[in-house]
């Protein structure tokens, strides 16, 4: 007798309307088509009324004269030089105080956020206070306390507080050394190319050596990192008939200091508010990082006879880094963007300079989208160095 026909194992096949993979394609498809539909739809009425009004729209004006000075800039800058490049000053001037911010913020908030951890009940009680009072402060207030309620109030040139001898703080800003090329600076150029180049190969050589052995190298490797390359700056500098660099003391000459680096008031008061208020925010991060750290590792690194310096640099922080990265992040975005409260002081950062434009030109869309355009690319930029950053100290379960 013949065995019974096995059933059909053919699947019937999902129609199309019902299947969950082209769902989800199709959805995003129509997201995607009805937000440029949108854009395109509010984009139009924009030009429309922007005729009926007899303005035209355009980029065109960055190429006509500024006509106006900027106080502070990094690059050569003239009241005869284009928009273009009053626009270029002012997002310097932004990527200069975010970046000095974001260094002196992040020091300040560990330093802090520490100290809120601390078993003295002093050293706890003040940074409990500083964070208190800082975070439910407004940031614009803090600014204006510091320029208009501190650095104004500063004494005149002439009365300047000095301060570690060759440093002056007085109504007109702070003044300090600075290093100034020499003659024989353009000689010592390759030299400092080949130290940064060295620095390169030893990181990609050191992380090849960390894969291949497949676990963490000795700290004392890490110094290469420092001594290579001081090494090969070391040897031009020695090989140069005179020094590249020359130290530029400011000097008392007349009713003014002349030399060194001069930081005004407007920069010192905008950097001091926003690495104060910043840091404030990234000490809480800090702190809860660090706590969110299970006590049985500090309990095991005391077993081991680590001192408490050494359990907090060596076991502690590396494993917090992954609960503070993400929320410190968002921190360094926010000191960025805050910077545009610089206007309020009369700092040249890029909103300021790109108000003055806008009142001479009236070009209101043009400049809205430039300073957005700056801003996204800065935001961005930050993220993208962070997230590579944390992606390199996210835990990797095997």
């Amino acid at each position: 007798m013949a065995a019974p026909a096995a059933p059909s194992l053919l699947r019937t096949a999902i129609p199309l309307w019902r299947d969950l993979r082209v769902l989800r394609v199709f959805s995003q498809v129509v997201f995607v088509v009805v937000v440029v539909l949108v854009g395109a739809r509010l984009y139009a009425n924009m030009r429309a009324n922007l005729e009926r009004q007899g303005l035209v729209t355009g980029y065109d004006f960055l190429g006509n004269p500024a006509s106006f000075d900027i106080g502070e800039r990094l690059i050569p800058y003239a009241a005869s030089d284009t928009y273009g490049r009053a626009f270029l000053v002012g997002v310097l001037n932004t990527v200069m105080v975010s970046i000095i911010g974001i260094a002196l913020a992040t020091v300040a908030g560990v330093v802090m956020g520490v100290a809120r951890l601390s078993p003295n009940w002093l050293i706890r009680q003040i940074a409990a206070a500083y964070v208190l009072l800082i975070r439910n402060t407004p940031l614009l207030l803090q600014l204006f306390f510091w320029y208009f309620g501190v650095v104004i109030q500063l004494p005149k040139v002439k009365q300047s507080i000095a301060l570690l001898g060759s440093l002056f703080l007085n109504q007109r800003g702070l003044y300090l050394p600075w290093p100034v090329p020499t003659e024989t600076f353009d000689g010592w150029k390759p030299y400092l190319m080949a130290a940064l180049i060295a620095s390169f190969a030893l990181w990609l050589a050191l992380n090849l050596i960390q894969k291949r052995l497949d676990r963490p190298l000795p700290a004392w490797w890490g110094l290469g990192y420092l001594l290579v390359p001081a090494g090969i700056a070391a040897l031009g500098w020695a090989l140069a008939p005179n020094a590249p660099l020359a130290v530029d003391f400011p000097v008392l000459k007349g009713l003014n200091f002349k030399g060194g680096l001069r930081v005004t008031p407007e920069l010192f008061a905008l950097l001091t508010g926003l690495v104060i208020y910043t840091g404030a925010f990234i000490a809480e991060v800090v702190r809860a990082g660090i706590q969110a750290v299970s006590k049985s590792q500090t309990e095991a690194a005391r077993a081991l006879g680590l001192k408490p310096m050494q359990i907090l640099r060596l076991v502690i922080f590396p494993q917090a880094l992954r609960v503070i990265i993400p929320p410190l992040t968002s921190q360094y975005l926010n000191l960025a963007k805050n910077s545009t409260l610089a206007v309020a002081i009369g700092y040249p950062d890029l909103y300021s300079v790109s108000g003055t434009i806008f009142n001479q030109t009236g070009k209101a869309v043009e400049v809205v989208t430039i300073i957005m355009g700056s801003y996204l690319v800065v935001s961005l930029t930050t993220s993208l160095l962070m997230n590579i950053y944390n992606k390199r100290m996210a835990l990797v379960e095997r």
